[in-house]
């Protein structure tokens, strides 16, 4: 089976509409190689048989399956190890100065398998000290993939994954499984919560606003048009003097958004 142009495009309006993921002409082999093994698995005869399918699906499991397929959730622990860096040496002890309620907002979005927020999480829990059960800290971690979030919540990694990570962090934080396979303690990962969410979603359900954002290298799949709005998004719950932390690769546009440029990929609303 081959994916014409014509049953591209309305696949690749399919997900833009619903998930504000872009997909150039230029992916169709992409596309067509990961999706293959799913149209041969449930017997479908086209794309196009295929397309018509994912439209009237109400379970939600067709679309979800294309997700995961079509998104690459390629990261690991420490990456782009300046931002963190600069979290734990200016960001958090400015934040731990000035919260009186001793409320810690962080919202790890496009979470992928969980590296970025169990990272933020073992700065956090480094830096508080014993210092910890007074303040609310638990990090919100949210993915369009149920599949990436399921693993997650496992915080089951490869032993190259964790050799990357500092050696007191390894005994610290990780019970090895098997001779490539350890496991993060179950108090680490309790401190991050892990939900499904759509960033094209129109409003933003949240009570409280963020004292820190990182949505990086997620913004790579948008349109300008579309990232123009997710910033918006998320300037509004942003809290004052709070950070948004996006990838070396992406941008935020300063002449149309609010937020102050500090370094590169970081941004504060001031």
């Amino acid at each position: 089976m081959k994916l014409s142009i014509r049953d591209f495009k309305q696949l690749a309006e399919l997900i833009h509409v619903n998930y504000g993921i872009y997909l150039k002409e230029e992916k169709i082999p992409l596309v067509e190689g990961r999706l293959r093994q799913v149209l041969v698995d449930q017997q479908f005869e086209s794309y196009a048989e295929y397309i018509d399918y994912l439209k009237t699906e109400k379970t939600g499991h067709a679309i979800q399956t294309l997700i995961n397929k079509i998104t690459t959730n390629h990261t690991f622990f420490m990456r782009e190890t300046d931002h963190f860096n600069f979290f734990r040496e200016e960001v958090l002890p400015e934040l731990l100065q000035s919260k009186q309620d001793k409320d810690l907002r962080i919202w790890s979005a496009g979470c992928s398998s969980g590296e970025e927020p169990y990272t933020l999480a073992m700065i956090i829990d480094e830096v508080l000290g014993e210092q910890k059960k007074y303040w609310d800290a638990r990090i919100l971690a949210t993915d369009l993939s149920q599949q990436v979030l399921e693993s997650a919540l496992q915080g089951v990694y490869s032993k190259d994954k964790v050799d990357s990570l500092p050696p007191n962090w390894r005994l610290k934080y990780f019970s090895k499984l098997s001779s490539d396979e350890y496991s993060l303690t179950e108090s680490l990962r309790q401190e991050v919560i892990f939900r499904k969410f759509n960033l094209m979603e129109e409003v933003f359900p949240f009570r409280k606003k963020f004292d820190v954002i990182f949505c990086r290298n997620v913004m790579i799949y948008f349109d300008m048009e579309t990232k123009k709005k997710l910033v918006e998004k998320f300037y509004d719950i942003t809290n004052q003097d709070g950070y948004l932390f996006i990838g070396h690769s992406e941008s935020v546009n300063r002449s149309e958004s609010k937020y102050h440029y500090i370094r590169p990929a970081v941004y504060r609303k001031l």
